[in-house]
């Protein structure tokens, strides 16, 4: 009897996994996956900055502005209703209805809170900005300065002691 090869192992002798990413054809879903999966492994070492917890939050858009009060009502009608995704889905149905001039009220509302927002980003900044100042200031002496004010006072500690018996 004649051995004779398998498909599947004719199949993988065709298969593109020899080539490149870059050689691959960008139609195929297998190299387009692997593709974004190594970028993906290469921007997860980077770690982002920590947040500061004094940083005044972003405002509501009119439509969350709009989804505080369509909430309430909602609860009140279907009180059994527990799915924070059905009251979503319900407030963005009624959002889509509205008129514009049904929307104005909240987009006011909206447009107040980022005024607010924008004064207490400005206030931060400066506030941000003072505190590098400062910083800045500190690190301008070297350390080989500091050690030698440092050495300066010792010495000035060690005659008085002298002095003293």
């Amino acid at each position: 009897m004649k051995a004779t090869r398998s498909r599947a192992a004719a199949r993988k002798d065709n298969k593109e996994t020899v080539k490149p990413v870059e050689d691959r054809t960008v139609g195929k879903r297998k190299a387009a996956l692997r593709a974004d999966k190594s970028s993906k492994k290469r921007t997860k070492n980077v770690k982002p900055a920590k947040k500061d917890p004094n940083k005044p939050k972003r405002p509501a858009t009119a439509f969350f502005v709009f989804l505080e009060e369509f909430r309430k009502i909602y609860k009140q009608e279907h009180p059994k209703v527990k799915a924070v995704s059905a009251v979503g889905k319900a407030g963005g149905e009624k959002w889509k209805s509205l008129s514009d001039a049904e929307k104005a009220p909240y987009e006011a509302k909206a447009a107040k809170r980022k005024s607010e927002y924008e004064k207490l980003m400005a206030a931060y900044n400066k506030k941000q900005e003072s505190t590098d100042d400062e910083e800045g200031a500190e690190s301008e002496t070297s350390k080989s300065q500091v050690n030698d004010k440092d050495d300066a006072d010792s010495e000035e500690e060690e005659e008085e002691d002298e002095d003293d018996d």
